[in-house]
């Protein structure tokens, strides 16, 4: 059996709602013990966030159980002496933590990098937050859509007549999260070479526009201004989503060969050489007047049937989907990507969750352990691990600093 890449890694994970939790969450799925630190009473706001109204006021609300499975909750008030100790305790004894409040936030708490690096110098610190911890805006508050505004990434998504638009999913949290994961990884790498705790700062301002790719090194490189173009890809044509007998199809046609075996597949070899689309420059000038050339070949067939012709000819193509057909592909059953859970409270219904995207010596997709945690469900037994007796554990129960 496969050791999982961060068996033996404690990490006290202090974020709420996404771009945190999902952080945690991946390195919880790589084998990391990962305690969330949570508000006494509330917990991470995530417990109270997603579509089932109900589950969110019984403080499992669908955007936490997402992010959280594999880890053990333990209830802290930081505001408490009480609390802060037993949060020191647990940083003596801990390799990473994980916070996303807005700079200053910690340190206001009296748990801030310098405080806590003298509890334990091998420490990996890492700070998520909108803008960094440096710089003007640094002090602003950010939600997914703020960054996604800010980055650029709405005007470039859409058509000239739609945008700016947001993307349709948190794809500015998400990447912070993603970010903060690969970072914290790295920190401990280094780590297990000197023994030297690191402090990471990961805005996902940067991140963001990181991501962007082609988007920002046009502009930074060749002074391209971006523009939304829709669905359309910019670098090449055709290349981009058609319509076809029964619905719509991503093409992907990019290199000459690609194009050529396109004519032919869909019955138009003369588009190959029609003097308007044989340069890879000229498709782009009249991308769309090729464009309706291949939607009306593309009409003799089903987007399934033409995804499976051109797929296995060597032209990238796949069908649009909805996210319940997506999930539902053949292909993710057999990679194992989706896991049942128990459900957190014990009820009979199982809980979905996604497993990790990163396979491992050709094992299975690392899957949660364990479903996420009802509110302080570990606290007791992880104080106890940190060396409270059962006395203590009670007066701090009465003292409100759990």
């Amino acid at each position: 059996m496969t050791t999982p890449l961060l068996e033996g890694v404690r990490i006290l994970d202090l974020t709420n709602v996404l771009a945190g939790p999902f952080a945690g969450y991946q390195l919880a799925l790589q084998g990391a013990d990962v305690i969330k630190v949570e508000v006494p009473e509330s917990g991470d706001l995530a417990r109270q966030l997603g579509a089932d109204r109900a589950l969110g006021e019984e403080l499992l609300g669908a955007s936490f159980l997402a992010q959280n499975g594999g880890k053990r909750s333990l209830t802290l008030n930081l505001k408490a002496p009480e609390g802060r100790e037993a949060l020191l305790r647990a940083v003596r004894e801990t390799d990473v933590l994980l916070e996303n409040f807005r700079p200053g936030v910690m340190d206001r708490l009296g748990v801030g990098w310098k405080t806590l690096r003298a509890e334990n110098p091998h420490l990996v610190y890492c700070a998520i937050s909108g803008f960094g911890q440096t710089g003007p805006l640094r002090d602003r508050p950010a939600y997914d859509q703020i960054i996604q505004g800010l980055s650029g990434m709405m005007s470039v998504t859409g058509t000239p007549g739609t945008a700016p638009l947001r993307a349709g999913f948190p794809v500015a949290d998400t990447l912070g999260g993603m970010a903060a994961a690969y970072a914290v990884a790295a920190a401990l790498v280094r780590r297990g070479r000197t023994g030297e705790g690191a402090f990471v700062d990961v805005s996902m301002l940067e991140s963001a526009l990181t991501a962007m790719g082609w988007v920002t090194s046009n502009y930074l490189i060749s002074g391209r201004d971006p523009r939304p173009m829709g669905n359309e890809n910019f670098t090449a044509a055709p290349s981009g989503t058609f319509r076809t007998a029964d619905g719509h199809l991503n093409i992907a046609a990019n290199r000459q060969q690609q194009y050529t075996t396109l004519c032919r597949l869909v019955g138009r070899e003369d588009l190959a050489t029609d003097p308007r689309f044989t340069h890879p420059a000229d498709r782009k000038t009249h991308r769309d007047a090729l464009r309706e050339e291949v939607e009306s070949a593309l009409a003799a067939r089903s987007a399934a049937e033409w995804e499976e012709i051109l797929s296995d000819a060597g032209v990238p193509a796949a069908r649009v989907l909805s996210v319940p057909d997506a999930l539902a592909l053949d292909h993710l059953a057999a990679r194992g990507f989706v896991h049942d859970l128990p459900f957190p409270d014990g009820r009979d219904r199982p809980l979905h969750v996604l497993g990790s995207p990163v396979r491992v010596d050709d094992g299975p997709a690392a899957a949660p352990p364990v479903p996420p945690p009802l509110l302080g469900e570990h606290t007791d037994e992880i104080l106890a691990e940190l060396g409270y007796t059962p006395a203590e554990i009670t007066a701090l129960r009465e003292g409100g600093a759990v």
